[in-house]
């Protein structure tokens, strides 16, 4: 009995939510961006979040890991809590963003340092690894992302779709529990982006966790577990990608896919 009791309990600790969004509102003085959002997402999913511009999607990823701290609710991560209107230690915002990685639009690369130093410098400064140490996990991420030739160049000398692939390198480099992505390939010319669409796809395959900000809709309904569709601040639809995308539920749904294939 004591055995089967054990293997319950493993098997709820296995289901409980990685992630978990209580009301969660942000409000620019008068102007609400985020209006209640509730949401969970499980260790291995990978969740996509298609939208019409304005909808509030890269400000739900920048609330999640504290960019932007909610104007109100609760953000959960593995254990750490942060509610807003309540101070917030700089041991729980520190853990929560050593455990979230974030990919911006723009590659945010330092320009006057190699794109190993670019790798290496946060594991240095924030999980205290030697400069031997941070070199080495450099390395295997920049091979991991296919550009281990070019460690020692700077990042004027790699191609925009070279550049995001280090921006990912970079925020694998202190082992997140989970990734979050805002639009990584929007800059970025279509042959480029697939370069970026296909590390990503690996790592959906090695079970990262993943928050997408994408206008990709093959990515959304071909690698992703979720699709969640946002419009005004509010989710107006959650399901499996398969389904959301070809039987989409809500009209607001339809209507916004409607608009992409239009232009597609």
């Amino acid at each position: 009995m004591q055995a089967e009791a054990a293997g319950t309990d493993a098997g709820r600790a296995e289901a409980r939510p990685l992630i978990v969004l209580d009301k969660v509102v942000k409000r620019y003085g008068t102007h609400t961006v985020l209006s209640g959002i509730d949401l969970e997402v499980h260790a291995g999913n990978v969740m996509a979040i298609i939208g019409p511009s304005g909808s509030g999607k890269s400000t739900l990823l920048r609330c999640i890991n504290y960019l932007e701290p909610p104007s109100s609710g609760t953000i959960m991560l593995d254990g750490i809590r942060l509610e807003a209107g309540r101070a917030t230690s700089r041991k729980d915002l520190a853990l929560l963003r050593r455990s979230v990685g974030m990919v911006f639009q723009s590659f945010n690369l330092f320009p006057h340092m190699s794109v190993l130093r670019n790798v290496s410098l946060a594991q240095e400064r924030v999980a205290g690894r030697s400069r031997k140490e941070a070199d080495e996990r450099s390395m295997q991420l920049l091979s991991r992302v296919g550009l281990a030739d070019k460690a020692h160049q700077y990042p004027l000398r790699c191609s925009g779709g070279q550049q995001q692939r280090v921006a990912i390198a970079r925020a694998l480099a202190l082992d997140p529990k989970v990734m979050l992505f805002d639009e990584p390939t929007s800059s970025l010319d279509p042959e480029l982006g697939l370069e970026v669409l296909a590390v990503m796809r690996e790592l959906a395959d090695d079970g990262m966790t993943m928050i997408v900000v994408t206008h990709e809709m093959r990515f959304a309904e071909n690698v992703s577990d979720t699709v969640l569709v946002m419009a005004d601040g509010i989710i107006v639809e959650q399901g499996p990608s398969a389904e959301v995308m070809r039987n989409p539920r809500q009209e607001r749904t339809k209507r916004f896919l409607r608009a992409v294939n239009d232009r597609t």
